[in-house]
């Protein structure tokens, strides 16, 4: 099973992009955040493009999830939900057989950090439900935490600067305490270069000078199957790259 999560900041001008990277890596499922349009705005091609069931939830130029399933990964188009915590077009869910993914946008807290820490207590809520029912988690996307201090690099690095928090990886701590794992850190435990986004100014990318905040978190028995997690630094014109983890059968 190949997942590919993306932050595509804003799906219009990335629809190219997007095209591209379903091509080269040819996922199984693909979970989209800030895609910043609503459903009537995404280019045809997109809104179903061949061989995928899709779900495109946005509401206009703010925000918005999305995830692509391969048809011959689910033969039969799947129910695509949100959980209640989900506001502002932030949260889709498909259950796929006994694993249930989610692509999620966590809110940067900038304007309102109480609603980020609401919004991460929820999601933690809904990640035990959801185990303690007997389901596989996957979580996807964009969650605007740097989890430890080096998920940060050093250059980028300022006191009680939002997504560094202490309460918020406190927060991050209990959604893995569900029994997830971050599969980007147990394959790579020692790599302090696993970063995710960057900043658009000062060749940062290039000098991969950014932040880990996009993750792939995964059940126990689900990460222990994992083979591979990369962040494809070199592709597209999103401040964030794309996350491409694959899991063994």
């Amino acid at each position: 099973m190949k997942i590919v999560t993306w932050n595509v900041n804003g799906i219009r001008k990335r629809q190219g992009e997007l095209q591209d990277l379903l091509a080269a890596e040819q996922p199984d499922v693909m979970c989209l955040q800030e895609i910043k349009a609503a459903p009537d705005q995404i280019p045809g091609l997109l809104l179903a493009p061949e061989g995928y069931w899709c779900y495109w939830h946005g509401a206009g130029g703010y925000s918005g999830v999305a995830m692509l399933v391969r048809c011959d990964f689910a033969p039969g188009k799947p129910e695509f939900t949100h959980p209640g915590f989900d506001h502002e077009g932030r949260v889709v869910v498909a259950d796929l057989d006994a694993t249930r993914i989610a692509s999620v946008y966590v809110p940067n807290g900038g304007k309102d950090f109480p609603a980020k820490m609401r919004f991460l207590e929820g999601l933690s809520g809904w990640a035990t439900e959801t185990q303690t029912g007997g389901r596989t988690l996957l979580i996807c996307g964009d969650l605007n935490v740097a989890r430890e201090e080096r998920d940060v690099h050093p250059k980028e690095r300022k006191p009680n600067q939002i997504g560094t928090r202490p309460e918020e990886r406190t927060r991050f701590a209990e959604l893995l305490g569900t029994g997830l794992v971050d599969v980007g850190r147990s394959l790579d435990p020692d790599n302090d270069e696993l970063f995710t986004w960057w900043a658009p100014w000062r060749s940062l990318r290039q000098r991969n000078i950014g932040w880990r905040i996009d993750y792939v978190l995964a059940s126990n028995p689900l990460a222990s199957r994992a083979t591979g997690s990369a962040s494809r630094r070199e592709f597209g014109t999103s401040d964030h790259a794309p996350l491409v983890v694959t899991f063994q059968p």
